[in-house]
């Protein structure tokens, strides 16, 4: 405990590691306000459902629990292990704003409306997703936010193997519940990888303090 109280006096300290997580915070604020009208915006005109390969063959599941808590839980998980390293902040919290930004670009294009056959569950989890996913179809933020949580902590393999696990998980999840398409959560991997390396690109010298703390090359 002393150890990580060190790490965080030693971090906070430092003037541009203060500057770049307000950044990152501000960046992140952004993008889920866009998002959040982008979602708006998807739902109005949302359009018919159409066929899918999985969805039209294999029928829906009650899995709104598995959706809604599992994602909680996911991210509990994930925030413990970032509040072990401070220096992880910075390009942890601008890789997710990133994400978000270019998942609201995405839904706004094109405006599908979310396939027919759906289990309405009286569970309060049901509630929830129906509050979080509406018609913002394209793509799977269920599945490529710990896909992108895996390429961040890649060099820690056991959050690497935990984010895998869990990125194939609700990417399943959402398949039986039929909460997204084949597409959104297939092409979600893809997309991700993509915005996994435009952050290291974009945020270069975060993604430097995330790896190897402060040093020279760093400031």
């Amino acid at each position: 405990m002393q150890t990580i109280v060190q790490k965080y006096r030693r971090y906070f300290r430092e003037k541009i590691f203060v500057r770049s997580l307000v950044l990152a915070f501000l960046f992140l604020v952004a993008s889920l306000m866009i998002s959040f009208y982008a979602n708006v915006y998807a739902i109005e005109h949302a359009s018919n459902a159409v066929a899918d390969i999985f969805l039209s063959n294999v029928r829906a599941f009650d899995v709104d629990g598995l959706f809604a808590y599992g994602g909680v839980i996911f991210w509990i998980i994930i925030i413990f292990f970032g509040l072990i390293e401070p220096r992880r902040f910075p390009f942890a919290l601008k890789s997710i704003a990133l994400f978000v930004l270019i998942r609201s670009i995405f839904i706004s294009l094109t405006h599908i409306g979310p396939f027919p056959v759906q289990i309405i569950s009286e569970d309060p989890s049901y509630i929830i997703r129906k509050a979080v996913l509406g018609a913002d179809l394209f793509f799977s933020g269920h599945t490529g936010l710990p896909f992108l949580m895996a390429l961040v902590f890649w060099k820690t393999f056991p959050i690497r193997v935990f984010c895998i696990v869990s990125a194939i998980f609700f990417g399943a999840v959402a398949l039986l519940g039929h909460f997204h398409y084949s597409i959104d959560v297939l092409a979600a991997f893809f997309i991700t990888y993509t915005i996994f390396h435009l952050a290291s690109i974009f945020f270069k010298k975060d993604h430097i303090l995330f790896d190897r703390g402060v040093s020279e090359e760093w400031h």
